[in-house]
């Protein structure tokens, strides 16, 4: 009788802007200094997940999809969270934006601070710059709660929100194809954005896309893999929450904590040398972030903890 043998996860072009097939008409982009992006064909058209920042990643993307599909509708975008590297791409690509309630939220908000400040992060890429001079911003005309599916042209999309992230971070399963793609619950060979963050959601997003056995992960940063990728970000958060604990049973305050765990982390992925005091800060925010929640959580099962306010984060990556 023959050896049962484990599904292998394949392998997957690891270049930049270059769309390649991660399952029967599903098709993934590695993104510049924006996400990856994704797509299903369906027998009516074409659902979106995420858009690419970089206008002619865009254009090629968009170019790729109407080949492949023979020209078929673009139907949805999905967004898995607000982040400017997740919707500033919508307007190349005429339909529906669906997303969290909470994203739309967000979105409606943007105003040209906010297109100033996705400029400035070209500033030395004039090129680049040229494009976005015209940023229009195209707010979700659907939003939901809990979870969204759509069904469309044979093929079914699954929306899942889990929070973690940011308070709207969803993921999206499509289940005949056994591909995830996770937005940002998934950023590898970087520190994860957590100015945001909620931990624990984040860990139950994470053990939930495991849960569903996908064949294909395909993160919001980074090359696309199996359902191994996820252990990296649930290694950092929870590196993160044992260090935090530590020093709130040792009575120390949110920011002694921060200076305290930022030295262990900042070296966990290669950041150029100009980038460090800005990721430093960045990675103290996010343990801020954690020391509040889990001094919550603790006051909630009788521990004595130190008393401290929480602060609201950037709502950008």
């Amino acid at each position: 009788m023959p050896k049962k043998t484990a599904e292998t996860t394949p392998t997957f072009p690891d270049e930049i802007g270059v769309p390649f097939e991660v399952g029967p008409d599903v098709y993934a982009m590695r993104g510049s200094r924006g996400a990856n992006v994704g797509a299903v064909v369906t027998d009516e058209g074409i659902i979106l997940i995420d858009t690419p920042l970089v206008p002619q990643q865009a254009w090629t993307w968009r170019d790729f999809l109407l080949e492949k599909s023979g020209g078929k509708p673009f139907l949805y975008i999905i967004n898995t969270d607000h982040h400017r590297g997740h919707i500033v791409g919508n307007q190349w690509f005429n339909c529906t934006v669906i997303a969290h309630h909470v994203a739309w939220r967000y979105m409606r908000g943007y105003r040209d601070n906010f297109k100033h400040r996705v400029r400035q992060l070209f500033k030395r890429q004039p090129e680049i710059q040229a494009q976005l001079q015209d940023i229009r911003i195209i707010l979700p005309e659907i939003t939901f709660g809990d979870r969204f599916t759509v069904f469309k042209g044979g093929r079914e999309v699954r929306v899942i929100h889990v929070g973690g992230h940011t308070p709207a971070t969803s993921f999206v399963w499509v289940p005949d194809a056994k591909v995830v793609f996770t937005g940002d619950l998934v950023m590898l060979g970087e520190h994860p954005f957590m100015t945001q963050a909620k931990s624990k959601e984040w860990l139950d997003g994470l053990r939930l896309i495991r849960r569903l056995h996908p064949r294909v992960v395909v993160p919001g940063h980074g090359p696309v893999g199996g359902p191994e990728i996820t252990e990296e970000v649930s290694e950092y958060l929870r590196y993160i929450r044992s260090r935090v604990r530590s020093h709130l049973r040792a009575g120390d305050s949110k920011v002694d904590t921060a200076n305290a765990i930022a030295p262990e982390l900042i070296d966990w992925f290669p950041i150029p040398k100009y980038r460090r005091p800005k990721i430093t800060q960045q990675i103290k925010q996010g343990i801020g972030k954690v020391y509040v929640e889990l001094q919550r959580e603790m006051k909630k099962s009788g521990e004595q903890v130190p008393e401290v306010t929480d602060e609201e984060g950037d709502e950008e990556d």
